[in-house]
């Protein structure tokens, strides 16, 4: 018979969010990796401007990043079960012109 594991405790987190901080827009981001690091750029990309400027640098290890990706997932479908489904180009929802978030 197995005995019943302890659970962990839920640890409280004080996260602090610096008043001068500014929120940042992004609708393109660029994802490159090491064998230790993912490194997410997020861009803002503007109609008819041949380029994008990065706005943002996150570098996480493997590990955070795919607890990220979990945690992406799980309020995406909070958002979806709240708001309905997101759909994305492929699913016929405006065009696709190459640009945005990719897998």
């Amino acid at each position: 018979m197995l005995k019943d594991r302890p659970q962990p405790q839920q640890m409280q987190l004080n996260v602090e969010l610096p008043a001068e901080l500014e929120a940042v827009y992004a609708n393109f981001a660029m994802i490159t990796h090491s064998p230790s690091e993912i490194v997410l750029d997020f861009a803002r990309l503007l109609p008819n401007v041949p380029k994008a400027k990065v706005y943002a640098r996150i570098v996480m290890t493997p590990m955070n990043a795919k607890l990220l990706h979990r945690a992406l997932g799980e309020n995406l479908g909070k958002f979806e079960a709240q708001f309905g489904e997101v759909k994305t180009p492929e699913q016929g929802f405006g065009e696709d012109r190459g640009i945005g978030f990719k897998h």
